[in-house]
């Protein structure tokens, strides 16, 4: 059976905020099945949540909510590497049973606070020119329909519906369970070192290109950037001190950011030499670890975040445009904008979907002005056909990512023929895919 909780939601950061009717904890995939079936018989709206660790409206409802935490099972494994888990386990879990068994994920995001369910559902992504977003691994995927049903998607059977459901936001019905292609456990050589921001762009496709996951952070009033490199090995693990690795991961970048953030937040003529020293203070620094361990950071300030996926090609001008606009005082930015790269996908509304691309993100202040900001940097992205993350805020909708998406229509078909009547429904659904169902949909509580 499902245990209930008081009926309060609130997204990591708590800016996203909802009151269910009631939050249920299934403990089984019949347990799942049965508050599908509980909340669609008594016509409310379904929404399933992970961890809350999105910026979107993408888990709010004042009708029926699913936490998918206990969920959180390893179910199967091959001798081909594919390995089964339930939609609730965590990244970092994850990662660290499957490291117990030999084998790893290829490529993953810098947070791992994330259940699997949700890092696919929002095209969670790392970066690394070879390398597609976390939903790419996903073979297949079980997923419990609003009649109860268990749908199984997976190329053989149904391709279209596996390249909708390893990006779905939630739309498709409630995950179960996702088999993800694995490869053998390894460890990655990163060095973090300050360059020139021109140097740094003049020879960003060389930096890209010559890593396996490279990714920049350009710091707004400097002329520094800061290149995180790193290269994937199987020399043994050098990991630091733990020590070293609090005063460095902990204390100077959560702690002192938070720090800076505030002062920014009452100060903000402050925010050019804030800036500065925070260039100032990133000196070179490596880690050699297993690659999940190297792959996260820990991530303990609160912030608002954008990001957009633009075609690679574009990223120098990009940027360039970007630090354009953080360094306009009105804007108050003290927050690096951070640069990502990720290899072309098909799953349908991907944000990498036909195309290598790059990402671009922007933070702020998440109780400052934060929206002229991001305004201003979405209508540069859209000069460049930019997609917006979906775990990240953005304004756009349906009509305009229809036109940036070539399968977004093939999207809502498959929609419409695995929630008909829209019960995995919610007003950011309606607002960025369009009314729910074959005939629209109806409206539910």
């Amino acid at each position: 059976m499902a245990d209930e909780l008081r009926r309060r939601w609130r997204n990591w950061s708590g800016e996203q905020r909802c009151r269910p009717l009631l939050i249920q904890r299934p403990r089984t995939r019949e347990g799942l099945i049965a508050a599908v079936l509980a909340a669609t018989a008594r016509g409310r709206s379904v929404k399933v949540a992970g961890s809350g660790h999105s910026f979107s409206g993408a888990a709010l409802t004042d009708g029926a909510m699913i936490d998918a935490g206990l969920l959180d099972r390893v179910l199967d494994q091959d001798a081909a590497g594919l390995v089964k888990v339930e939609a609730g386990i965590t990244l970092g879990a994850l990662n660290r049973r499957l490291d117990r068994r030999g084998l790893a994920l290829e490529s993953l995001g810098d947070i791992d606070r994330q259940t699997i369910a949700g890092a696919i559902s929002t095209a969670t992504h790392g970066t690394g020119a070879r390398f597609p977003n976390l939903s790419s691994q996903v073979e297949a995927v079980e997923l419990v329909a609003a009649d109860g049903s268990l749908v199984a998607l997976d190329a053989g059977t149904d391709g279209d519906g596996l390249r909708a459901a390893r990006v779905a936001l939630g739309a498709l019905g409630a995950i179960y369970s996702v088999t993800l292609r694995t490869v053998t456990n390894f460890r990655i050589d990163r060095t973090d070192r300050p360059r020139p921001l021109a140097e740094a762009l003049a020879a960003l496709d060389e930096l890209v290109d010559g890593r396996d996951h490279f990714e920049l952070y350009a710091f707004p009033h400097t002329e520094t950037a800061l290149c995180r490199e790193s290269t994937r090995t199987q020399a043994p693990a050098a990991p630091p001190s733990p020590a070293a690795a609090f005063a460095r991961e902990v204390v100077v970048e959560n702690w002192v950011a938070g720090a800076m953030a505030r002062i920014a937040r009452h100060v903000p003529a402050a925010i050019p030499t804030l800036s500065r020293l925070a260039a100032a203070g990133t000196g070179r620094t490596r880690k050699l670890d297993r690659s999940f361990r190297v792959y996260a950071s820990e991530r303990r300030i609160r912030f608002t975040e954008m990001e957009y996926a633009i075609p690679r090609g574009h990223a120098r001008e990009a940027v360039e445009r970007v630090l354009e606009i953080a360094a306009r005082p009105e804007y108050r930015v003290c927050f690096p904008i951070e640069v990502r790269f990720v290899a072309g996908d098909d799953a349908m509304l991907s944000p990498a979907h036909g195309r290598d691309s790059a990402y671009i993100a922007v933070h702020h202040d998440h109780l400052g002005d934060w929206q002229p900001y991001f305004d201003a940097v979405a209508a540069s992205m859209a000069d460049y056909g930019g997609r917006p993350h979906w775990g990240k805020r953005h304004s756009l909708t349906a009509a305009e990512l229809a036109g940036l998406y070539p399968r977004f229509d093939d999207f809502r078909a498959v929609r419409a023929r695995l929630d008909p009547e829209g019960a995995f429904a919610n007003p950011y659904l309606e607002r960025v895919l369009g009314p729910a169902g074959a005939g629209g949909g109806r409206r539910r509580r």
